[in-house]
This record gives C-alpha cells, structure tokens and sequence, in this order.
C-alpha cells in the first residue's frame, strides 16, 4: 500500500517512497497490474503442471521442489537489459548483510517449496489451492509486528473469512485425493500446506522489511536480484536434498515410466520451473510496489483460478464445501481490495500534499 513508516510527533504516519513518486499514477497501475497478471497466471499453471507431474507418474518430492526456484538463470536476461544507473549495488548495507540476507531467506524459501510440494503429492490441485488461501491471515499478523502494517477492520474481515475458508477446505472428505482413502494422508498434506503458507507469508514480510530497513533500494534491480540469489540458495538445498534422499537414483527410472513419454516429461519440468519464476517476480514485484500483505492477498486469487482450471483440467469434483469455501474466500478478497482502493485515496492525496 505503498507503506513507507516514519516517526512524527510520536506517532506513525503514512509516505510514498521517493522512487514511487516519480511514477505517474497511470504507470503505477500498469505495473501493479503486470505483476497481478504474471504472479495469478503462472502460480495457476505451475500448480497444475506440478499436479500433472504427479498423475503421470512423477513422484520425487525434491524434484518437485527444485524446479520452483531452478529456473531463477533465466532472470539475468531483464537483469542485464536495466541501465547500469539503476543497479542495486549502491545499496547502503554491507556486503555481508546481503550474504546473510540472502542465505536465510533461501534457506526458508527452499524448507517453504518442500512443504507445498509434499502438500500438493496428498491433495487434488483444486484442494491445495484453496488451503493456500490461509498465507493471507499468517500475513495479515506478520505484517502488523514486522512491517507496521495497518489492520482495519476492512483488512480484519478479510482475514477472517479466508480462515474459515482454509478451515472449511481441511475438514472436506476430498473424493479426490491422490491419497485415496487414507484420511491421514490428507490431513498431512493440509498440515504441510498451511505450514508452508505460514513460512511462506514470513518471507514476504521479512522481504519488505529487507527492502524498506535494510537494503533501502528503491529499484527493480534489487527485485530481480532478491529473487536470483534466494532461488539459488534455494535450489541449493533441493539439490542436497535431492541426493541425501537418493531420489537422484530413481530419476531416471521415472523418465523412462513417465505415462506422457520422456519429452512429455522434461517439458513438464522446464515449464514448471518457467512459470514459478515468473510467479515469484509477480510477487516480490507487488512487495516492491504496493506491500507484502497486498503481494499475499493476490496470491490468493489463485484459489479461484486454479480450482476451476483443475476442475476443467482434471475433473476435480467441486463438492459444496469447497463451493462455499470458495465465496467465502471471494468475500474476504473483495473487503481487502476495497481497503486497498480507500488507501489509494489516501496516497493521491499525500502526493497532491507533496507536489505543493
């Protein structure tokens, strides 16, 4: 919400960010929207090719994991076409806070990946979705103790409702679960995926935090490179875990049995990790623009395209807790974007105050 905190008169109080003010209001909103776009449209599709990877007969949990940050090469590319004026290296900390930065998010971005991963092994792509729902309310906390985030009563409600949404979504018999009957393995796959929510919405407020208190860069290259250089210690720990488990072993047994065939099978993975990256950029990019909590609330508009493009997809059945869980959550996204839209007016009118 283009939160920037200062101390005035002992009382916090709302800014734009130098760098924000600079861009015309139209601008803003083309880059909020493209990153709204990339971050719904590639978290959909990397979900259901992670789900597809699984019904063919896919079954490594560190593979699964890797390929969500592996593809983070392919963000050099924009890296190298921004102007050398704009480079994140004249950010005020140390090099050795950029290294610690760097280590502990990747570190819990790569524990983060495992758990949706096995999530996503014990739940229909359609299910998952909707339990991811819950980083909204972990986020909603994480934002107010560590970037200062105002909660409204608007703000409130809407984490709320996405609560009871995940809550709802637990408690369904899931005809479709890959588990089958095992009632205990989709209770395991709920745990793993709230669990990963929760560690998910801590990274994206430690990341603004990063951004605001510490790297105190305003520029797109920090965006892009945060996003390298946690996917890279990220993938670091898939591919450790990966040999320690000795799942490398069985890789190539599982290409050879893939059900779509071995091209099926490379392509499945490379778009995977295509779309997660594209996804991630989405979200630090709205962490960037706006503010973590809004970053994590659009992540959660996948729960409405994502069950229903499952739905199409793999012929997940749409039960009737899952088509209240759905409203509800709808509800619940509805209040925070209207918060959003009054916090809007609010920033028009600081820079109005400015601009004077």
């Amino acid at each position: 919400m283009l939160l920037l905190k200062e101390e005035d008169e002992g009382t916090r109080r709302t800014s734009v960010p130098t760098q924000l003010m600079k861009l015309k209001r139209t601008q803003w909103w083309i880059l909020v929207f493209i990153s709204i776009f990339f971050l719904i449209s590639a978290q959909a599709i990397a979900v259901l090719l992670g789900r597809f990877y699984y019904n063919e007969g896919g079954n490594s949990k560190w593979i699964s994991t890797l390929v969500q940050t592996c593809g983070f090469p392919i963000l050099y590319l924009p890296l190298c076409l921004l102007p050398a004026s704009h480079s994140s290296s004249s950010s005020s900390c140390s090099f050795k806070t950029l290294v610690w930065i760097y280590l502990s998010l990747g570190f819990a971005i790569g524990l983060d990946n495992l758990l949706y991963s096995t999530g996503l092994l014990y739940l229909s792509a359609s299910t998952y979705s909707i339990l991811c729902a819950s980083q909204l309310a972990f986020n909603g906390v994480f934002s107010f103790y560590i970037n200062s985030q105002k909660i409204t009563c608007l703000i409130l409600f809407s984490v709320l409702f996405l609560s009871v949404s995940a809550v709802l979504v637990s408690l369904d018999d899931d005809s479709n679960s890959p588990s089958g009957d095992s009632k205990w393995s989709y209770l395991i796959g709920c745990f793993c995926t709230v669990l990963a929510s929760l560690i998910y919405s801590l990274q994206l407020s430690l990341m603004q935090f990063s951004f605001e208190n510490v790297l105190k860069s305003e520029t797109f290259s920090m965006v892009l490179e945060m996003q390298i250089y946690t996917s890279l210690v990220a993938s670091c720990v898939a591919v450790i875990g990966l040999f320690a488990s000795r799942e490398w072993m069985l890789l190539s047994e599982e290409m050879k049995e893939f059900q779509e065939g071995q091209v099926i099978y490379v392509l499945t993975l490379v778009g995977t990790a295509v779309a997660w990256q594209l996804g991630s950029v989405g979200a630090v990019a709205l962490i960037f623009l706006v503010s973590s909590l809004f970053s994590n609330l659009i992540g959660t508009l996948s729960l409405i395209v994502t069950p229903l493009a499952a739905i199409a997809v793999f012929h997940d059945k749409l039960t009737e807790v899952k088509i209240v869980a759905m409203l509800i959550a709808f509800m619940g996204f509805t209040f925070y974007i209207y918060q959003n839209y009054l916090d809007d007016l609010n920033v028009q009118r600081a820079r109005k105050t400015q601009a004077e």
